[in-house]
């Protein structure tokens, strides 16, 4: 659907020890980690949904005293059900506000003009009085927060990319190129199940891992939020999107405020471009890479990744 998520191998049988010691170390981790997604998602307060008067569909906690919120915009083969994983940690000492971009989970009102996501973020953080923020952006959501700070930069104080994608992809790599033709010949036949697979094996996957290979929470909560997707795509039928111009790749030069991209091992080569391209070209950007995940970091590491937005947050406090 809209863009979206690469490892490493040991060198010497000298570390061959090594190397069953650290494999069985990240197996321990990894169940770890499940375990406490299905704690954290047990006790997660149920929210009602909330909608701007344009028919955004958001979540926003209860607002904690010190610290600016923290916005997260979901990527383009989710929605924001992504953040459950994080949603009750992270609500319990910071402000947060997650929203459905439009044609997404439940912002199912179909735009009167274009669609402009931008506009819709903008307006969403006018209807919350929400005057600076931090901006957590996924994949087709990271180009969103991008273009939405460089737009409104009064109104953003930090982004957190993770991974860059949407407006942020330069190349269209080989593995893009599979991707595109297999989703396409499976949208053209109608068949939304294999769209769905095409989705997850890309991204959720992500090259030298087989689907079987990640948690299964995670492989069943993407595909129902992906079919979501193309069916709003589907009942709508072709709607013209705004673009940023000039675009935000010729604008990262622009991007005056901290930086953090965070991307996976397991992701395409054209993020990983794209990551490279940011960090190049934004000039208070730094990079984090986790080798053991694909295109959705926040998913598969939810404990790691609430710990990351914490940290960063707090080092990226307001000025004003």
């Amino acid at each position: 659907m809209a863009a979206h998520p690469p490892a490493g191998l040991l060198r010497a049988a000298s570390d061959q020890v090594l190397h069953r010691c650290t494999a069985v170390g990240h197996r321990l981790a990894a169940t770890v980690e499940s375990l406490v997604r299905r704690l954290e998602q047990t006790r997660r307060p149920m929210t009602a949904t909330s909608y701007t008067p344009s028919g955004i569909a958001y979540d926003g906690s209860a607002p904690q005293e010190g610290g600016l919120p923290v916005v997260f915009i979901h990527a383009g083969i989710a929605d924001r059900r992504m953040w459950d994983p994080i949603w009750g940690d992270l609500a319990a000492d910071r402000t947060v506000v997650r929203v459905d971009l439009r044609g997404f989970g439940e912002s199912t009102t179909r735009p009167d003009g274009g669609l402009d996501h931008v506009a819709d973020v903008l307006s969403t953080l006018e209807h919350l009085g929400v005057t600076r923020c931090h901006l957590v952006g996924a994949s087709f959501g990271s180009g969103v927060a991008t273009e939405v700070a460089l737009t409104r930069p009064d109104l953003v104080q930090s982004l957190l990319l993770c991974p860059p994608g949407g407006s942020l992809l330069a190349e269209l790599t080989p593995d893009l190129r599979r991707f595109f033709d297999a989703e396409k010949a499976a949208l053209a036949s109608g068949d939304l199940d294999a769209a769905v697979e095409a989705n997850v094996t890309t991204w959720v996957a992500g090259p030298g891992r087989s689907v079987s290979e990640v948690e299964p929470s995670v492989v069943s909560a993407v595909r129902l939020m992906q079919r979501n997707a193309f069916e709003i795509a589907d009942s709508w039928g072709e709607v013209d999107e705004a673009e940023l111009e000039p675009p935000a790749l010729e604008r990262l030069g622009d991007l005056d405020l901290p930086v953090l991209v965070l991307v996976g091992g397991h992701d395409l080569d054209t993020t990983h471009d794209a990551a490279r391209r940011v960090c190049a070209g934004a000039p208070r950007a730094r990079r984090v890479d986790w080798d053991d995940v694909a295109h959705l970091p926040s998913m598969e590491r939810p404990v790691g990744f609430a710990a990351l937005v914490r940290d960063w947050t707090a080092g990226e406090k307001s000025s004003s």
